[in-house]
């Protein structure tokens, strides 16, 4: 951590002028109690700083227990973790017992220490990580889905899995990718007039879906700077074509402006398909030596800006993306944007099996892909439309707004894990025999592993539909309903509860069309659920929408009720 301007002022005034002035914190060997308080109270008190190991070792002038009770002082009226290290034996052992007896983390030497910081981090981390939950699309300009899936069915209908460069890449333009403008010349004279329209310097590439590796096979040609050499380069890479690659099929060569970026960083961002995560993201380290690097770092869509930014963090090339020696920083939301957009096509694109997008080139000015190379593959259609990722996006299009008859407006939508607090607060406020009827037995508030199983759900097997209303920014939820669905895959059991402040206003008759008409889209053919005889109102609503309703033959308190979807 980076100690602040306001920590090292503080310091400077109760530290010796020797002291280094900033992380680490050395108080110098003749440290008593009271240099230990300050030290370590500042350091606590800094915002730059989420944990404090302080470490003793013991010099002829040192008082250990008075140091330990000091720190043991400012544990009690700190939240942040402050772990010690007493080095020694008998002359720390009086504080090592001071420790123990209340109860702070110590230690003996300072690597278990650290390890243990290493352990509050990963699982900082790994807890933030739980809590993404991202949707399909990640900007407020939609991509057009449209002509991407027409662009896929094109080169199917024509029995082909590769997809062309021009195809590739006006596939990820659909997807608001940025990429090199690209033109396709069929004779030399072609490649002539492209070339002065586009302007010199040029960069020709083979056209051909059988040939991967173009440069491999002799069909990449840079810095063509007049027609003499364009012309000479078309009739070059066709020759190379016929003696490397005698079988592909060439359609024509592709020509696009030489991309100059003096500071460009070549990057390598890709999808592949894993037969049973389904769609993989992949991102590292680009250019024609992306093997033999090695640099790749995977996660499973969707992502967010989060998991964008840990998934650019975990490569190697990621500390190449900072001021590196006389080049500028790149611009980093560029490139975070490309993946969101990547992530998008994996969600919206089932019948995309690998693309490599190599290189992506970003400087400080923004992101272009330069070559793309996309596989499709035929995939039979369901009813649901996220049935190949492994991790179903947020389902933002099952939200909707509604009023109620007083003007209350209402936005239904499904639960988040970020949630987790509206939904404790409104168990709080149910009456007592509201939540009975819920829960069918006497509780007062949500437990921890009940909330995290009632907000942390996986939209593939079940649904929340919360209903909130929202008063200068905060929203408070009214109702939710709820289904999961069935071991026999084809039937799912709903549950409902609405605030009673709101009950009799309609609210749970349009929670309950809206989930129906959710499990309806899941391919659902049955919804079902067990109400409680006493529970009128339930029963009341449940007739008015069509649901059968008869006694269970366990319990004959317990109201069975089902309908077809």
């Amino acid at each position: 951590a980076t100690l602040s301007d306001a920590t090292i002022e503080y310091l400077n005034g109760h530290l010796p002028p020797n002291w280094p002035h900033g992380n680490p914190v050395d108080i110098i060997g003749d440290a008593q109690a009271e240099r230990y308080h300050h030290a370590v109270k500042a350091c606590l008190e800094d915002d730059n700083v989420d944990g404090v190991l302080a470490i003793l070792t013991p010099q002829a002038m040192t008082k250990p227990l008075e140091s330990a009770q000091a720190l043991i002082e400012l544990s009690n009226n700190h939240s942040k973790p402050l772990l010690t290290c007493w080095m020694g034996e008998t002359q720390v052992a009086e504080a090592r017992n001071a420790f123990a007896k209340a109860h702070k983390p110590h230690f003996r030497t300072p690597e278990p220490a650290v390890e243990v910081f290493s352990h509050l981090s990963a699982y900082y981390r790994n807890q933030k990580l739980l809590m993404q939950m991202p949707g399909p699309f990640s900007h407020h300009v939609e991509p057009d889905v449209e002509s991407a899936r027409l662009i896929i069915e094109g080169a199917m209908q024509e029995h082909r899995k590769v997809l062309t460069e021009m195809e590739s890449k006006a596939l990820l333009s659909a997807f608001n990718i940025p990429v090199a403008k690209t033109m396709v010349a069929h004779s030399p004279n072609e490649a002539l007039l492209i070339a002065q329209q586009l302007g010199f310097p040029v960069a020709m590439k083979v056209n051909s879906h059988d040939i991967t590796h173009k440069s491999d096979a002799g069909g990449v040609l840079l810095n063509l700077n007049n027609a003499h050499e364009v012309r000479a380069a078309y009739q070059h890479i066709h020759d190379n074509i016929q003696r490397n690659r005698p079988n592909a099929r060439m359609d024509g060569i592709s020509i696009e402006p030489m991309i100059v970026k003096p500071n460009g960083r070549e990057l390598m961002i890709g999808v592949t398909s894993d037969p049973v995560f389904g769609p993989v993201i992949t991102f590292g380290a680009g250019g024609t030596t992306v093997e033999i690097m090695g640099d790749r770092a995977v996660a499973l869509p969707p992502l967010n800006n989060f998991l964008a930014r840990e998934l650019i963090r975990d490569t190697r090339i990621a500390r190449m993306l900072g001021a590196f020696r006389n080049m500028p920083p790149a611009d980093m939301n560029a490139l975070e944007d490309v993946l969101l957009r990547v992530s998008e096509m994996a969600c919206e694109l089932p019948l995309l099996k690998e693309m490599d997008i190599n290189p992506l080139i970003l400087d400080e000015n923004g992101a272009l892909a330069a070559d793309a190379r996309v596989v499709v593959e035929y995939r039979q259609p369901g009813a649901d439309r996220y049935a190949h990722m492994a991790i179903h996006p947020y389902p933002a299009h099952l939200a909707s707004q509604w009023q109620l008859a007083d003007g209350t407006d209402i936005t239904i939508r499904p639960i988040r894990p970020e949630d987790a607090g509206l939904v404790q607060e409104f168990v709080r406020g149910l009456s007592e025999e509201s939540k009975y009827f819920r829960f069918m037995s006497s509780m007062h508030e949500l437990t921890e592993t009940m909330l995290v199983r009632f907000t942390q759900i996986d939209y593939s097997r079940e649904m929340a539909l919360i209903a909130v209303a929202a008063d200068q920014g905060k929203e408070t939820e009214l109702g939710v309903a709820r289904y999961a669905i069935n071991p026999d895959g084809g039937s799912c059991e709903f549950a409902l509860v609405v605030a009673d402040d709101f009950q009799g206003k309609g609210l749970g008759q349009k929670l309950m069309v809206a989930l129906m008409e959710a499990a309806r889209s899941k391919g659902l053919k049955t919804i079902e659920g067990e109400v409680l005889g006493s529970n009128h109102n339930m029963l009341k609503l449940m007739d008015r929408i069509g649901f059968t309703i008869k006694a269970s033959e366990d319990d004959q308190s317990i109201m069975k009720v089902g309908k077809p979807l």
